[in-house]
């Protein structure tokens, strides 16, 4: 059946499956996950033993999966994370998948869940085909006007090419960039993720791969959302200290 979505908002089951009710069990089963990934235990098998443990369903132990990290990849990560007010004039790299659709998300009333890592992601996925919402020219403004306001006039945007109409969002991408006179370039690339761990660049993205290898990383979705989007519905999943 084809995905006639026309929003990146809610999946239909959210509201009951991160219902206030189900956040103790969720944090419980958030903290069992980083300790046993800091005590290096496999991320496939540390997560059903956990799932198992507390009947998460699949959906909720992507969220849990998504925001959980160990204790040694926090102290890296924090280690090489910029903080907003140091970017200006700086080169960024935008991981644009990953940055673009979690600002979707969160425009169109998808859930975001906070990252022990303090990195906001989505369960949004694009099964191998970016489908053009409602949102996606409102969030491109959004990043881009955020970005000039912070104060770097030169980035590059970064699209999985084996993704479909990557060429299309490209075009798009350019087109906003052009009209606002934004210094952006635009390219489609085999491995995004291989690009962005090794450029000097700062590097805008919240995948876990990416943020454990690059040089130095902004937690760009988080800054837009947090100062831009008040009404994006952000969960919690890590328990209080």
């Amino acid at each position: 059946m084809p995905d006639k979505r026309t929003h990146r908002g809610p999946h239909p089951a959210d509201e009951k499956l991160f219902a206030p009710a189900a956040i103790p069990a969720l944090r419980s089963a958030m903290a069992d996950f980083c300790l046993l990934l800091t005590k290096g235990y496999a991320d496939k098998s540390a997560l059903k033993l956990v799932g198992d443990r507390f009947a998460l369903t699949e959906r909720q132990r992507l969220a849990v999966m998504r925001s959980a990290c160990s204790d040694q990849q926090i102290a890296s990560r924090s280690e090489h994370r910029v903080k907003l007010k140091d970017i200006a004039g700086q080169s960024i790299a935008i991981d644009g998948y990953n940055v673009l659709i979690t600002v979707e998300a969160a425009m169109s009333g998808g859930l975001i869940f906070k990252g022990r890592d303090g990195c906001y992601r989505d369960l949004a996925s694009i099964h191998g085909t970016y489908r053009k919402v409602t949102e996606t020219i409102p969030a491109v403004q959004l990043i881009g006007e955020f970005l000039k306001e912070a104060g770097v006039d030169k980035a590059l945007w970064l699209l999985d090419s084996p993704v479909s109409n990557s060429g299309r969002l490209k075009t798009l991408i350019r087109e906003l960039a052009e009209k606002n006179r934004w210094d952006w370039e635009i390219r489609l690339s085999i491995s995004p993720d291989a690009e962005l761990k090794k450029t000097d660049a700062i590097v805008a993205s919240s995948d876990s791969v990416i943020l454990d290898e690059c040089q130095k990383w902004l937690n760009l979705a988080a800054e837009i959302i947090s100062q831009e989007l008040p009404q994006a519905t952000v969960i919690h999943l890590v328990p209080a200290s």
